[in-house]
């Protein structure tokens, strides 16, 4: 596939936007390999600066240690640092940030003022019933944690770990009503995220129901497309 980073001329800077158990961490780290490009992923980036003692990290963690969530400015000058690194000379993949219109509009202009801006935002659409079938299902085991799946990946006997035996438990945030909650505070300011980015023309929306292989080709054959397009 040509490079769509060469076919534009200048630096691929993608947005993949997903909810909870759209697949969007597999879809970015399938992304980073076949393109070449690293995946910036806010939660990584904060723990990242957080563990150098970075000024930014520990002005994150401030905020974190009180409970409160990291401001707008810090998070781009985050992703702004991670984007002047050579590792990111030929582009990167954004992941988890903006989370919402105003983000959007703030690393937008972030951007701009640096002669860039988001190519492609790549929407991994999934119907909020297969979101929860998908996130609901995952089971650990307790003691080796082992992760299981109760459709895609089951143990041998239900209910206990393949290799320690173990009665297999859920994370809190993995059950049904949490997974449904989590997902009513997540989806609308994402859908208003995406209906921002199609304003400009630029959002791909990816059905991420099909197997993942499938739909990795779908984001790359999309990206490839379009990658002369304005």
């Amino acid at each position: 596939m040509t490079d769509p980073a060469a076919a534009i001329g200048e630096r691929l800077i993608l947005l993949l936007v997903g909810a909870v158990g759209a697949g969007k961490g597999t879809q970015a780290d399938n992304l980073s390999r076949e393109l070449g490009l690293p995946h910036l992923a806010s939660g990584n980036l904060f723990r990242t600066a957080m563990a150098d003692e970075t000024p930014l990290g520990e002005q994150a963690r401030e905020y974190m240690e009180r409970g409160e969530l990291v401001p707008d400015d810090i998070t781009i000058r985050m992703f702004m640092d991670e984007l002047a690194r050579p590792i990111a000379a030929r582009g990167a993949i954004l992941d988890g940030f903006p989370r919402t219109v105003g983000q959007a509009r703030a690393l937008d202009e972030t951007l701009a003022s640096h002669g860039e801006r988001i190519r492609r935002v790549i929407y991994i659409d999934v119907p909020t019933e297969e979101l929860i079938r998908r996130v609901a299902g995952r089971w650990i085991c307790p003691e080796c944690g082992t992760p299981y799946h109760e459709t895609t990946d089951p143990p041998r006997v239900p209910g206990r770990c393949d290799r320690e035996g173990a009665v297999l438990t859920q994370r809190d945030d993995d059950r049904p009503e949490v997974v449904t909650a989590r997902l009513g505070r997540q989806v609308p300011p994402m859908l208003e995220v995406v209906e921002h980015y199609e304003r400009a023309g630029i959002v791909d929306r990816i059905d991420g129901t099909r197997p993942i292989e499938v739909v990795t080709d779908d984001i790359l054959s999309r990206i490839g497309a379009r990658a002369g397009e304005s």
